[in-house]
C-alpha cells in the first residue's frame, strides 16, 4: 500500500493529521503481526485490534481496504450520504472493524475486557492490541484501565501515538503513566522498530510509544 491510496479518502480533512500519525503502526500490525484476514475475520481465536483513535480512520480504511477486508472502492466514498466508511469506524458497518470508536478515552477500557475475555475462554494465543493517541490519555477512565491491567498482569499491547498533543505535561513522559506496564519505545515511522517491538510476546501488559513528528497532530 502507498500513500496514494490514502490520498483517495476525502470527505474529513480536518482529522487527516491524526489518520496520517497511525498509518505505519497500522501498516505493520495488518501486514507483519496480526493473525487475522478476511478469511478469519469472524474466528473467535482471532487476534483483536481496536482502534481507540476512532476520530482519524482514514489510514485505518486505507490498511482494511489494502488487506482485503473492504472493497478499495468504498474509500472514494468515506463520509458521505450512505456511505459506510464514517468518520467514525463502524463495528456493524465495516468488515474487520473489531468497535466503533470516536469517542476519546474509551478504547483502553474496552481493551482490557476483550482481553480478559479472551483468557477466560481459554484463547491463549489470541492476542489484544489497541491504538491510542496521547492526548486522550488525560481522560480518566484510562487511569482505571491501566491500573487493573497490570494487578492482574493481563497480556495486552497498548500503542500509544506520541505527536506531543497532550493537554497536560507529565513527568517521565507517558511512559510514567503506565505503571505496572513494560515499555518499549520507537521511531513511529520506523516499520523494523515497529515491527520488533509488537511481535514480542509479554505475560503482562506491555506499552509501545510510537512517536511522530508534531506536524502530524
Amino acid at each position: 500500500m502507498t500513500a496514494t491510496t490514502l490520498r483517495r479518502l476525502t470527505g474529513d480533512e480536518k482529522h487527516a493529521p491524526s489518520a496520517h500519525s497511525t498509518l505505519d503502526v497500522l501498516r505493520v500490525l495488518y501486514e507483519r503481526v496480526l493473525r487475522i484476514s478476511p478469511e478469519t475475520a469472524d474466528e473467535p481465536d482471532r487476534d483483536r485490534f481496536l482502534l481507540s483513535k476512532g476520530h482519524g480512520p482514514a489510514a485505518y480504511y486505507a490498511v482494511l481496504a489494502d488487506r482485503g477486508f473492504i472493497p478499495e472502492h468504498w474509500l472514494d466514498r468515506m463520509g458521505r450520504w450512505h456511505s459506510r466508511l464514517g468518520t467514525h469506524p463502524d463495528r456493524v458497518l465495516i468488515p474487520g472493524v473489531e468497535v466503533g470508536t470516536g469517542s476519546l478515552g474509551h478504547g483502553l477500557g474496552l481493551a482490557v475486557g476483550t482481553a480478559l475475555g479472551l483468557r477466560a475462554q481459554g484463547f491463549t494465543e489470541a492476542r489484544t492490541f489497541v491504538l491510542l493517541g496521547d492526548a486522550e490519555l488525560d481522560e480518566g477512565s484510562n487511569f482505571e484501565a491501566i491500573a487493573y491491567a497490570a494487578a492482574i498482569r493481563l497480556p495486552l499491547t497498548a500503542i500509544v501515538i506520541d505527536n506531543q498533543s497532550a493537554t497536560h505535561g507529565w513527568p517521565g513522559g507517558i511512559p510514567a503513566r503506565f505503571p505496572g506496564w513494560s515499555v518499549s519505545q520507537v521511531d513511529g515511522h520506523d516499520h523494523d522498530e515497529i515491527d520488533r517491538a509488537l511481535s514480542v510476546r509479554h505475560e503482562r501488559p506491555h506499552l509501545v510509544v510510537a512517536t511522530v513528528e508534531p506536524k502530524w497532530s
